[in-house]
C-alpha cells in the first residue's frame, strides 16, 4: 500500500476507537458496563446488531464466496424477516420485563440453574471459537499487506479490541458500531461503483451481470428442494429462519446488543430494521463479488489468490513446475478472454443462436483455466500437506490491493478491519457478561459488591480475549471463513433454541427433561454434522424440534412439576 493508504487506514482506526470510549463515558456500575444503562435508541441498536452479525468475515469472504459459487448464498438469509417479527413479538418484551443482563437468567427461573448453566456453556463455547474466526479474518489482510506471518497480526488486532472493550464496555462497542456501520456503507457503495468503472469501455454493469448468468453466477433462488444442497429456498426459508431465530433470540452477542434498547419499542425498531436492510446488504456485497467475477473475465487473476502460498510453492522443488503452469494459466486465460468477448458481441446483437453458441465456448474455456488451477493446487499439496488451498477469503482482498486508487484502498481495508473491531468487541462484551452473570454472580460469587462484579466483566474480557485470540490462530484451516462461522453455529444454535421454545411455549415440560434433551440433542447434533448427513442449515430446525420432543418423552419419567416464569 501507498503512505496515503497507510495513512488513511491508521486514521480511520484510530478516530472509531477514540470516538468510542469518548462516547462511552465512564462505567461505573456492571449496568453500565453491560448494557449500557438500558438508554439507546432505536437506530443505535439496528446498526450495532447489523455491524455484530456484519463481521470482517461478511465483507472479505463473501465477495470471493460470490466469486466462486454465485449469488445463491443470499438465501441464506431468507428467513431472517420472519425471525425478527417473532422476536419482537415474543423474546424482547419477556427480556425488557424481567431486566435481564443475559438471555439464560430467564431459563432459571422457567427452569433451573444446571439449565441455565449449560446453554450459558454452549453459548461460550460456540461464540468464543466463531470470534476466533472473525478475528482471523482482518490478520489475512495485514499479513498480506506486510509479507509477515499472520500470528503477529491476529495479535496486534486482538489486542487493540480487548483494549478499548475493556475499557469502555457495551457503550463503546454501539457507539463505534454506529458510526463503522457508516463507512462501511459508503465505502462498499465506491468498491462496487469502480469494479463497474474499471471495465473495458465497451463493458457496462448489466454486460458483467449478463456474463455472470451465462457463467451460472447468477444463481439466486434455487426452487429445488435438496436436503444435502446448502444454499436454496427452503434450508433457507426453514433452516436460515432457525438460525436466525436461535441467533438473535438466545446468543448474547445479539440479545446484549438489543437489551441497551431504552424501551420495548426502541429495541423492536431496532430489530425490524436489521430484518429490513439486511437483505439487500448482503445481495449488494454478495453483487460486488460476481462484479469482480466479470472483471477478472477481461483482466488476468492470479493463478492462486492466496500469494503466500504461491510463495511457498515457488521456493520449493516444485517451483519449476509452478511457474510452468502459470505460462499456461496465460494463454489460456487469453483464450477464455476472447470467448467473454464473443459472447458480449453475441448479446449486444440479440443473436441467440450466437449466445448459445459463445456461452458454450466460455465454459468451455473456463473449464480449461479451471483444469489448470486444479493442477497448480495438487503441487502445493504435494509441497505441503497442510497448505490452505481455498483462496476465496483473498479474492477481493486481490482486487482491492491490485486496481483500486490510493487513499480508496486504505479505507476499504480499513472497512474490514471495523467489520472485525465491531463483530468482535459484541462478542467480546457478551461473552464477559454471561461468564460473569450466569456463571460468576450466579455460582462462584453470589452477593459480592456492584464493584466486584464491574472487575469481573473486565477481567472476562481480557480472558476471552486471550481465548479468541488463540482460536485465530487456528482459523487459517477452515476455508472459506463466511461459511465456516455458520456452520459451527448451527451445531449449537438448534439445541439452545430448542430450550427457549420448550421456555417459553411447552410449560408443562421441567427444568431436569430439557436439560438431558438438550444434551442428547446435542450429542446428535455433532454426529450428523461430523458425518455430513445433512447440509449445516438443517441442522437448526432438527436440534430445535428433537429438544422438543426428547423433551415431551422424558418429562413424565421425571416426575418434576413445570415452574411458570
Amino acid at each position: 500500500m501507498s503512505v496515503t493508504d497507510w495513512i488513511v487506514l491508521g486514521a480511520t482506526i484510530l478516530l472509531i476507537v477514540v470516538y468510542g470510549l469518548w462516547k462511552s463515558g465512564t462505567n461505573k456500575n456492571i449496568d453500565q458496563f453491560l448494557v449500557g444503562g438500558r438508554s439507546l435508541s432505536w437506530y443505535h441498536i439496528g446498526f450495532s446488531v447489523m455491524a455484530t452479525q456484519a463481521s470482517a468475515i461478511t465483507f472479505l469472504s463473501a465477495p470471493g464466496q460470490a466469486y466462486s459459487d454465485g449469488m445463491r448464498f443470499v438465501q441464506f438469509y431468507f428467513g431472517l424477516p420472519l425471525a425478527m417479527i417473532v422476536l419482537c413479538i415474543t423474546f424482547v418484551p419477556i427480556f425488557h420485563r424481567l431486566k435481564v443482563y443475559t438471555a439464560y437468567e430467564f431459563l432459571e427461573q422457567r427452569f433451573d440453574l444446571k439449565t441455565r448453566a449449560l446453554t450459558s456453556l454452549l453459548f461460550l463455547v460456540q461464540r468464543g471459537l466463531s470470534t476466533g474466526i472473525a478475528i482471523y479474518a482482518p490478520a489475512i489482510i495485514l499479513s498480506t499487506i506486510l509479507n509477515i506471518n499472520t500470528i503477529y497480526t491476529t495479535l496486534f488486532i486482538g489486542g487493540l479490541v480487548t483494549f478499548y472493550t475493556v475499557y469502555g464496555g457495551t457503550k463503546a462497542v454501539s457507539y463505534t458500531q454506529l458510526l463503522q456501520m457508516s463507512i462501511i456503507f459508503l465505502g462498499m457503495f465506491a468498491a462496487g461503483a469502480l469494479v463497474v468503472v474499471l471495465l473495458p469501455h465497451n463493458i457496462g454493469f448489466m454486460h458483467a451481470v449478463k456474463l455472470a448468468g451465462k457463467m451460472g453466477k447468477m444463481n439466486v433462488i434455487d426452487w429445488k428442494f435438496d436436503p444435502s444442497s446448502r444454499y436454496n429456498i427452503w434450508s433457507g426459508i426453514i433452516g436460515g429462519f432457525f438460525l436466525q431465530l436461535s441467533y438473535f433470540g438466545t446468543d448474547q452477542s445479539q440479545v446484549g446488543r438489543y437489551l441497551t434498547g431504552s424501551s420495548v419499542g426502541q429495541s423492536r425498531m431496532g430489530l425490524i430494521m436489521n430484518g429490513l436492510i439486511k437483505i439487500p446488504m448482503q445481495f449488494c456485497i454478495l453483487l460486488i463479488g460476481i462484479l469482480v467475477f466479470a472483471f477478472y473475465q477481461f483482466n488476468k487473476p492470479p493463478m492462486f489468490f492466496n500469494q503466500y502460498e504461491v510463495k511457498q510453492v515457488k521456493q520449493s522443488e516444485y517451483g519449476g513446475q509452478y511457474v510452468a503452469l502459470e505460462g499456461k494459466y496465460a494463454n489460456a486465460f487469453e483464450q477464455r478472454k476472447a470467448k467473454a468477448n464473443e459472447l458480449i458481441t453475441a448479446i449486444d446483437n440479440k443473436d441467440k443462436a450466437g449466445i448459445d453458441k459463445a456461452q458454450d465456448n466460455l465454459k468451455a474455456a473456463d473449464s480449461a483455466v479451471t483444469n489448470i488451477r486444479k493442477e497448480s493446487i495438487s503441487l502445493m499439496k504435494k509441497n505441503n500437506t497442510k497448505a490452505d488451498t481455498d483462496d476465496t477469503n483473498y479474492v477481493f482482498l486481490n482486487f482491492v490491493t491490485h486496481y483500486l486508487p490510493r487513499g480508496l484502498i486504505g479505507l476499504l481495508i480499513a472497512i474490514v478491519f471495523l467489520a472485525s473491531m465491531g463483530s468482535t468487541a459484541s462478542a467480546l462484551n457478551s461473552l464477559a457478561s454471561t461468564s460473569v452473570v450466569d456463571i460468576y454472580k450466579r455460582i462462584v460469587n453470589p452477593g459480592a459488591s456492584d464493584k466486584n462484579y464491574l472487575a469481573a466483566s473486565r477481567l472476562a474480557t481480557i480472558f476471552w480475549g486471550l481465548v479468541c485470540i488463540g482460536m485465530a490462530l487456528y482459523a487459517g484451516k477452515m476455508g472459506n471463513l463466511l461459511e465456516a462461522v455458520n456452520q459451527l453455529g448451527s451445531y449449537i444454535y438448534g439445541t439452545i433454541l430448542g430450550v427457549f421454545i420448550v421456555a417459553f411455549y411447552v410449560k408443562r415440560v421441567g427444568g431436569t427433561a430439557v436439560f438431558i434433551a438438550a444434551v442428547i440433542t446435542e450429542a446428535i447434533m455433532c454426529i450428523m454434522g461430523y458425518f455430513g448427513w445433512v447440509a449445516y442449515l438443517w441442522l437448526n430446525p432438527i436440534g430445535c424440534v428433537l429438544v422438543i420432543l426428547i423433551g415431551l418423552m422424558i418429562n413424565p419419567l421425571t416426575k418434576e412439576k413445570a415452574k411458570i416464569a
